[in-house]
């Protein structure tokens, strides 16, 4: 399957589960979002970037915490479901785009979350590429791979092939590897 019609059927997909994807995951992203917070801080003047946004489940644990945060998703409809969840935080900014072709500035963002972002996409490292364009140098990156599509090895290689250190690593309890990385200083 090429590269777009496996976008092209997730965006269809999330479209058409975005009226129930609370229900559907919310416990489990909520589980990603707050193990990985154990390993991350922030400073007020931190600008945030979470990566397959979805509704927005991220933005209540970092919207106090950071100066800016940019949600982006590749699906309208689960964006409209997120644009609610964003009234209650006037620093959160919605943007409806391609995880591998974000309309943002190089090297903008201290902290991207990428919570349940890569097994959807077509070509996981060149996803991870465009988050690392998009971040500073000494970024921190939260990444998740699904256990059942990605072992634990095939997941700390594919981010050491995209040039990730990894920080901190915790799978125990989840349906995920969740990494806490750094962007190689070259």
């Amino acid at each position: 399957m090429s590269e777009w019609y496996k976008k092209r059927d997730m965006m269809r997909h999330y479209d058409l589960t975005a009226h129930i994807y609370d229900m559907q995951y919310a416990e489990e992203q909520t589980a990603k979002i707050e193990a990985a917070m154990e390993s991350v801080n922030m400073e007020k003047q931190d600008l945030v970037l979470d990566v397959g946004c979805g509704t927005g489940l991220l933005f209540k644990y970092v919207a106090n915490k950071a100066k800016t945060i940019v949600g982006l998703d590749i699906s309208r409809k689960i964006l409209l479901h997120a644009k609610e969840r964003v009234k209650k935080f006037p620093n959160v900014y919605l943007i409806w785009a391609d995880a591998d072709n974000m309309p943002l500035k190089e090297k903008i963002f201290d902290h991207v979350f990428a919570v349940t972002l890569i097994q959807n996409t077509p070509n996981p490292v060149k996803t991870l590429n465009e988050v690392k364009r998009v971040t500073r140098e000494n970024a921190v990156i939260v990444v998740t791979g699904l256990k059942k599509k990605f072992s634990l090895e095939i997941f700390e290689g594919l981010l050491r092939d995209a040039g990730l250190n990894i920080v901190a690593l915790k799978s125990e309890n989840l349906k995920c590897h969740v990494a806490v990385c750094a962007k190689f200083s070259y």
